[in-house]
């Protein structure tokens, strides 16, 4: 049976040729028709046109009454599977200690692990699965969720096995990555590269013997892991078929995007600090940079330059950062709000970042991401708006009416 959409004031994203990304000047152009219709037949799309569309006997009819039809968002950057919470640490923050002052002390990433470590893997599942749930219900359709928070090889694993779970039993498309190389371990502060042994070694085999990672990420910065220390680790993760990632560039100028994209990696991101040499670095890549606008607003810090980015001919994604720590929100109307606010981008650069590029940047791009025929159908349908524009300039307030994921009506929250 078919599920054929009617009444779409304006159909967003429209592609006749998908393609993989938008960069520079095209991450301002967004096609559209008006007075849309839309067919979903066995999750997929299958058709899209102006007028009024040619019914048959058995489809399923659902009218948008005049709101606007886009992809789901695609979230590439998320930690959302953790224990506890760190509300605690943003009390500290609000009294002057910075980031780094919380980890030096023990909290922070360090504080997640302890919490994590004390988790069963069913407890994990079950404080994740709700925050899955909440981003679909804010309209997220494909989510990479990272490890991390375990910092030794059972409790990685753990992490990764919940990660796949969630895919499993939900309506996101889920990828998954290994960052094992999140921070360094107490007991390893004094001999960093012994840990990073224990990653290469130990980590790694036993996270592809479960085939439980797509991706591999570092956290190559200032205070975190070393150029040489991230090349190492995205080579031995390579050796594996482990798609390198990489966080990068978030506290100081890391040398993070020199040697991410040396290792051919998919995306690079944070980039609050970029330079001539990283965008010359990117400018020959393939490599997506993504911002986490939220993490700057959360931590008060300063937001990465898109505007320099995307002027200089480069692609942009945007993404939430969802975590305890640095951005406990997966909003991603927010993320696009924070993109017009504070990172200075016009509205269709936006959302060109959260969903084209964004799918890009989790190697989703050929299922999500546009409105293609043969494309996942995996929407939004907002609320009736005067333009898309008005979605991310009404901050606080959800424009979102309905959602479906792979072809089906998600139930409201």
């Amino acid at each position: 049976m078919r599920l054929v959409l009617i009444h779409i004031d304006r159909l967003l994203m429209v592609e006749k040729s998908p393609r993989e990304m938008v960069a520079g000047t095209e991450m301002e152009q967004v096609d559209s028709l008006k007075a849309a219709w839309l067919v979903i037949e066995d999750g997929l799309i299958t058709g899209f046109g102006e007028g009024e569309p040619t019914l048959q006997k058995d489809d399923e009819v659902l009218d948008c009454g005049g709101g606007m039809v886009m992809p789901a968002f695609c979230d590439s950057h998320t930690h959302l599977v953790y224990a506890g919470s760190r509300e605690k640490e943003y009390e500290d923050k609000i009294r002057g200690m910075s980031y780094e002052e919380i980890a030096r002390r023990g909290g922070g990433i360090l504080n997640s692990a302890a919490l994590l470590s004390a988790t069963s893997e069913q407890e994990l599942f079950e404080q994740s699965l709700p925050r899955a749930i909440e981003i679909i219900a804010s309209g997220t359709g494909a989510v990479e969720i990272k490890s991390g928070y375990g910092l030794n090889t059972r409790d990685e694993v753990k992490m990764l096995r919940v990660i796949r779970r969630l895919g499993e039993e939900t309506a996101l498309t889920v990828k998954s990555t290994f960052l094992g190389a999140h921070a360094f371990p107490g007991a390893y502060k004094s001999n960093p590269d012994r840990y990073v042994k224990l990653v290469v070694e130990e980590m790694i085999p036993a996270v592809a013997s479960e085939q439980l990672a797509d991706y591999i990420d570092v956290f190559c910065d200032r205070g975190f892991f070393t150029v040489e220390q991230t090349r190492t680790i995205l080579e031995a993760g390579a050796g594996y078929g482990l798609v390198p990632k990489i966080h990068a560039n978030e506290l100081d100028f890391s040398g993070g995007v020199q040697v991410g994209v040396a290792c051919g990696a998919r995306s690079v991101d944070h980039l609050e600090f970029v330079g001539e040499e990283e965008i010359r670095v990117l400018k020959k890549s393939r490599t997506m940079p993504t911002l986490l606008p939220g993490a700057s607003l959360f931590l008060g810090m300063s937001y990465a330059p898109a505007r320099k980015l995307i002027d200089a001919g480069l692609p942009v994604a945007l993404a939430s950062d969802y975590n305890p720590g640095s951005s406990p929100s997966g909003n991603m109307e927010l993320v696009m709000s924070l993109g017009i606010m504070q990172l200075r981008m016009l509205p269709h650069e936006v959302l060109n970042a959260v969903t084209l590029n964004g799918a890009y940047a989790m190697g989703v791009e050929k299922t999500h991401g546009s409105v293609a025929v043969g494309k996942t159908a995996s929407l939004i349908i907002t609320k009736p708006m005067p333009s898309f524009g008005f979605m991310p300039y009404a901050y606080g307030t959800s424009q979102i009416g309905k959602i479906i994921l792979n072809g089906k009506i998600m139930p409201a929250l």
